[in-house]
């Protein structure tokens, strides 16, 4: 496979913690990868609620573009379900909450659990869209005149035009499960508007050119070419796949699943809360949501910013294990302090509180490698399937401490990188739709372009 250089691609990526915007081509049979801009993500207090700073992220993907220089097509993708509700003007009505925001903690929906699930495939948590869109105020939801998610209305603001895209559309909790169709009677079970949901786009549709101000800044002329707009799709995409592979999306969350053909939705995979979430080109991912690398950034940001990752992992290292905690509780979602609260966990199990930051590090590392392995049987029972390999993508893929007790707890094959999982599979996506990569190629792209680790 040989390839002339290129066109020249952009991916806007924009994680819960972090944002870069990564510049790629294709030259000699390999991606080359140019990482132009990077800025972190933020959250401020609106009115008593965790916003994201939206107006900021604007204006860093802005200077992002200026600084990529001459670039063919831009693709962006995001987090999953918060969103932005938009009057017939297509102005703002208010801010993106957050989905770390605690205004869902008593919402009441109408439709059961159960059959929210069977018509969805979509997990129980509190913070998914349809539960933010019943704690909505209801004069905003009577002017609202659409919705798009948040990788939505950015690329609204870059083009001027409105889609609502697939892989981030199934997290909301009101797709029909397995389809690429919203659920219309549970719209109007639930007394959500049906206007605010238009036909879904799938990835490779063309929004056109940016608009005519942001072009003259950047000194660009770039078309927009719609991405998988949900990070992990973009990092599914971008794992080095085989039959017997499930994927492990590593960062601020840990997104462990397998791709299936189908949606499943029976009573056993609703009592595993597993969720079913729109992949790339149409296909299911089977994917439990598992706390990440978030407990640990907390505990580090607790400590002081003078302690990095490698003091943490050397401290973890020489602790002993006090125990373990359960990271799929909504305790350690957003709790006031985080190293507070996994010795709240342990105590409350008759454990003593950890002594330091190594031994708080090691309880957590140990539990969210258990809560692998909890997670990999779990879908070997549903699926029937059995797994060989375990394919970690994403930030957390340079954690070689958590890569090996990931390792010890799941007893697979585990391999590690790409380290930009999401960035990559956004680019892949666009080199596939202007036809200059063929999906049977990724593999071998993958490993001749990018450093895969075997553990």
């Amino acid at each position: 496979m040989q390839y002339d250089i290129s066109m020249k691609y952009l991916a806007i990526d924009i994680g819960a913690s972090s944002g870069k915007l990564l510049k790629a081509w294709l030259e000699g049979g390999c991606i080359h990868t140019e990482i132009v801009h990077r800025f972190p993500n933020r959250l401020e207090n609106i009115s008593g609620h965790l916003c994201w700073d939206i107006g900021y992220l604007e204006a860093e993907i802005i200077n992002g573009l200026r600084k990529a220089g001459d670039i063919d097509y831009v693709s962006i993708d995001t987090w999953a379900v918060d969103y932005i509700l938009l009057d017939k003007d297509g102005n703002a009505l208010g801010p993106a909450v957050s989905y770390r925001d605690d205004r869902t903690e008593n919402a009441v929906c109408p439709v059961s659990r159960e059959e929210l699930y069977r018509r969805t495939g979509i997990q129980f948590q509190r913070f998914n869209t349809l539960y933010q869109l019943l704690c909505e105020d209801k004069d905003v939801l009577e002017k609202a005149d659409s919705l798009l998610m948040v990788p939505d209305w950015l690329a609204y603001r870059l083009t001027g035009v409105k889609v609502q895209e697939y892989t981030n559309a199934t997290t909301t909790n009101l797709v029909k499960a397995g389809t690429r169709e919203w659920d219309y009677e549970l719209i109007r079970k639930t007394g959500l508007p049906e206007r605010l949901f238009v036909e879904i786009s799938m990835p490779g549709r063309i929004l056109g050119k940016l608009r005519d101000d942001i072009r003259a800044e950047i000194d660009s002329d770039p078309l927009f070419i719609l991405g998988p707009s949900h990070d992990t799709a973009c990092a599914v995409l971008a794992s080095p796949l085989k039959e017997d592979s499930l994927f492990l999306s590593s960062g601020t969350w840990s997104l462990l699943g397998a791709v299936n053909e189908t949606a499943i939705t029976d009573g056993k995979a609703f009592s595993s809360n597993f969720t079913n979430e729109g992949a790339d080109d149409g296909k299911i991912r089977f994917l439990k949501n598992i706390m990440g690398t978030w407990m640990l950034q907390n505990i580090r940001k607790e400590a002081g910013e003078d302690i990095s990752f490698d003091d943490i992992v050397r401290k973890a290292e020489s602790s002993d294990l006090l125990g373990l905690v359960d990271p799929l509780s909504p305790r350690f979602l957003s709790p006031e302090n985080m190293t507070e609260e996994v010795a709240a966990a342990l105590e409350e199990q008759g454990i003593r509180r950890p002594e330091d930051i190594g031994e708080t590090a090691l309880v957590v590392y140990h539990s969210l490698a258990s809560a692998y392995g909890d997670a990999i049987r779990e879908i070997e029972d549903i699926t029937g399937r059995k797994f060989s390999h375990l394919a970690i993508v994403g930030g957390g893929s340079k954690d070689s401490f958590l890569n090996q007790l990931t390792k010890q707890y799941t007893g697979l094959e585990v391999t590690s990188g790409p380290d930009e999982g999401s960035a990559i599979g956004l680019l892949l996506s666009a080199m596939m739709h202007t036809g200059e990569v063929k999906r049977e190629e990724i593999p071998s792209l993958l490993s001749s372009s990018f450093d895969i680790r075997t553990i």
